[in-house]
Formats: structure tokens, sequence, C-alpha cells
């Protein structure tokens, strides 16, 4: 009786659907989130990517000229140059991508489909990566924006910028399941290196007299 038993709870739940699209709706709902943590990270990045060129230009100009206007107008000359150039390099890099998955599905015979729908858009990427840029550039230029005191303003960049490289690193780490603490050192290390080294070297031209 046990066998039998056992043999009829194994042909059921071979019979039974519902244990089939339970694990086809897991897969694609952990498909999905994967997708959304890629997506994410790449928008911190880019974020990040405008903090540190943006706060390292500002320093460095700063450098040299001590004036509130300078280190302000450098920095949203550093946000536009930076999120133009962020939006059009990747608008050429999905472009091409694009074009290569494309000749691919004419060679499969599947162009028009589908899949082609699904395609990365070359202005949606450029327009995502502009804005996190964007984001993160203004944390430094929005700091500097309303001290008239320099060292104080110095100050309060370094400060600023630290801490939004901290909550960058954190959240890169949650994403891409990685140490909290080491990411966030490393991403705060890396982005502190890049102020001093582009203050330290831009002194060098005010003590010269250059």
């Amino acid at each position: 009786m046990a066998v039998n038993n056992t043999k009829l709870a194994a042909v059921a739940d071979a019979e039974n659907p519902a244990v089939v699209c339970c694990d086809v709706d897991d897969s694609e709902s952990s498909i999905d989130f994967a997708g959304r943590a890629n997506w994410l990270r790449a928008a911190v990045l880019g974020a990040n990517d405008g903090l540190v060129s943006t706060a390292s230009l500002m320093l460095g100009v700063s450098a040299v000229k001590p004036e509130a206007r300078a280190m302000v107008v450098s920095g949203f000359a550093g946000l536009l140059a930076g999120a133009f150039s962020m939006a059009i390099g990747e608008y050429v890099s999905v472009c091409s991508q694009r074009d290569v998955e494309i000749a691919e599905l004419d060679q499969a015979g599947k162009r028009g489909g589908d899949e082609e729908k699904a395609l990365p858009s070359p202005a949606q990427a450029a327009a995502a990566s502009a804005l996190a840029f964007s984001v993160g550039a203004l944390l430094p230029l929005l700091a500097a924006g309303f001290i008239v005191g320099y060292n104080l303003r110095v100050a309060v960049v370094v400060v600023v910028a630290t801490l939004a490289l901290a909550a960058f690193g954190c959240v890169g780490a949650v994403l891409g399941r990685a140490p909290v603490a080491r990411s966030c050192a490393r991403v705060v290390v890396g982005g502190l290196a890049a102020m001093a080294v582009t203050f330290g070297f831009m002194r060098l031209f005010r003590a010269s007299g250059v």
C-alpha cells in the first residue's frame, strides 16, 4: 500500500501544471529583478562619475582662483560637458550594439518581431546616462553655490562629496551583492584621492604664479 501511494503521488505531481507555472514565474521574477539591479547600478555609477569629476574640477580651479564665482562656473561647465559627453558616448555605444543585434536578427529571420522591440533604445540610454551624471554633479555644485568663505566652501564640498560617495558605494554594494563596508571604503578613498591629486597639482600653478 505504501508503494502504491508513493507511485500515485508521483504521478499526480508529474501531471500537476501548477508546480511548473510557479517555477516559471519565479525565474521570470528573478530575471526582471536582475535587469533592474543592473540598470540601477549603472545609474549609481554614472552619478558617482558626475560627483567625482565635478568636485575634482571645482577643487582644482579653486586651488588657483579662490573666488566663489570661478568655482561655481567651473562646476557648472563640468556638469554640462560631462553630461553631454556621457550622453553622446552612451548613444554611440548603444547604436553600435543595436546594429549588431539587428544584423543577428536578420540572419535568423526574426526582424520585425518582439525581439526587435526588446532591443535597447540609444536615446533612452543617452538620456539616462546624462541624467545620472547631472544628479551626481549637482551635489558639489549646490554645496559651493551658497558659501562665500573660501576655506569653508572647500571643506563643505569635500564633506558633501564624501558623504555622497559613501551613499553611492553602499547602494552599489547592495545592488551588486558585495560587502558594503569594503565597497563604501573603496569608493570614498578613490574619490578623495582624485580630488586631492587634482587640487594638489593645480596648487602648483598658483605657487608658480602661472
